[in-house]
């Protein structure tokens, strides 16, 4: 379960990191409070990133594998 949660934390914290960053600066372009409307974003983006990873993570790893098998 600490490596569940753990791996949750992570995943989710690097993939909002980054995508809404990527979101911001597509709504946004260059921007001079550029980084100030994207850590606000992140800091939104994150429990909610952590939350559906931690929930749907066994779901998608069973899915994973059974699509692993089949490819």
């Amino acid at each position: 379960m600490k490596f569940r949660l753990y791996f949750a934390l992570i995943m989710s914290c690097i993939l909002s990191f980054f995508m809404s960053g990527w979101i911001t600066f597509v709504n946004l372009g260059s921007h001079p409070e550029f980084v100030l409307f994207w850590m606000k974003a992140w800091s939104l983006a994150w429990p909610a990133a952590a939350t559906i990873s931690f929930l749907s993570a066994p779901e998608i790893q069973k899915f994973s594998a059974w699509l692993a098998k089949k490819v």
